[in-house]
């Protein structure tokens, strides 16, 4: 699954349109329908906003495996 198709299902998953989706994101609904059909690619912290609304985290998103490593100081 794909980025684009991940939020148009966290969106469906919670039976909410794009513009219940974009009131809650503060953007539009063309908006909304430009991330969910692959139009435009959104910013690190429009990622963010997604993640804090939807309360997934961003490799979930993305669709990055479990497991990976990072930096560790």
């Amino acid at each position: 699954m794909e980025i684009h198709e991940r939020l148009k299902a966290l969106r469906e998953d919670r039976d909410l349109t794009q513009e219940e989706a974009a009131q809650a994101l503060k953007t539009t609904r063309a908006q909304i329908w430009k991330y969910e059909n692959k139009r435009q690619d959104m910013t690190a912290q429009r990622l963010k906003d997604f993640c804090e609304f939807y309360r997934v985290s961003a490799d979930y998103i993305l669709g990055l495996p479990k497991g990976l490593n990072w930096p560790r100081e």
